[in-house]
């Protein structure tokens, strides 16, 4: 009788387990899937191999929302998916393994540490406005030291990464940055509204 009591009991502690596990590999799946949503916005620039994207917005959003090991993991996920030939990445590119070697390799790459490193400061501060835009800029830092990085590698050039990768997109990313971090800091105020 008691061993029966004891496997109900284990059965009833590890089926709540199961289900949470569920729930966030939902949400992780979910979040890779806002990322390549935001990759069909892209307007391609005719004096850049790079173009114009909403993708990282997608990837700050995912990163301030879900936190620096779930944004990590979705983004992960978003590399492998995109890697496997699945349509996720931006339209204008080959797709699959070319486009993450290709000039916007760099940025691609960088995702899950983006993601992680907006994630890592959203948790460890206020959540409020300013420190989650100070999350994103943070994230902008790493995402474009990987896409220039790239980009050099590519080029052997210093000038042309920074005139393909930095020069154009500047202004649009200050405007992601704010975005992101509003709709964050909006998102955390509706959860917890004493805050």
């Amino acid at each position: 009788m008691k061993v029966t009591a004891k496997v109900a009991t284990q059965t009833l502690e590890q089926q709540p387990r199961s289900v949470e596990w569920a729930k966030q590999a939902a949400v992780v799946i979910g979040a890779s899937l806002v990322v390549a949503l935001c990759a069909r916005v892209t307007i391609p620039l005719p004096f850049t191999p790079v173009p114009l994207t909403l993708q990282n917005f997608g990837v700050l959003l995912v990163g301030l929302l879900l936190g620096s090991r779930r944004g990590f993991a979705a983004l992960a996920l978003y590399l492998v998916e995109g890697a496997s030939g699945l349509p996720v990445f931006n339209p204008t590119g080959p797709g699959g393994i070319a486009q993450i070697i290709g000039p916007t390799g760099g940025f691609l790459m960088a995702y899950p540490l983006v993601a992680f490193v907006a994630g890592w400061i959203h948790e460890h501060t206020s959540r409020r406005f300013a420190w989650s835009a100070l999350a994103g800029v943070a994230g902008e830092i790493i995402l474009f030291a990987g896409g220039l990085g790239w980009l050099l590698v590519l080029t052997h050039s210093l000038a042309i990464a920074i005139k393909w990768g930095l020069y154009w997109f500047a202004f649009a990313e200050v405007i992601k940055v704010l975005m992101a971090a509003a709709f964050a800091a909006r998102w955390n105020k509706r959860l917890s509204p004493q805050a």
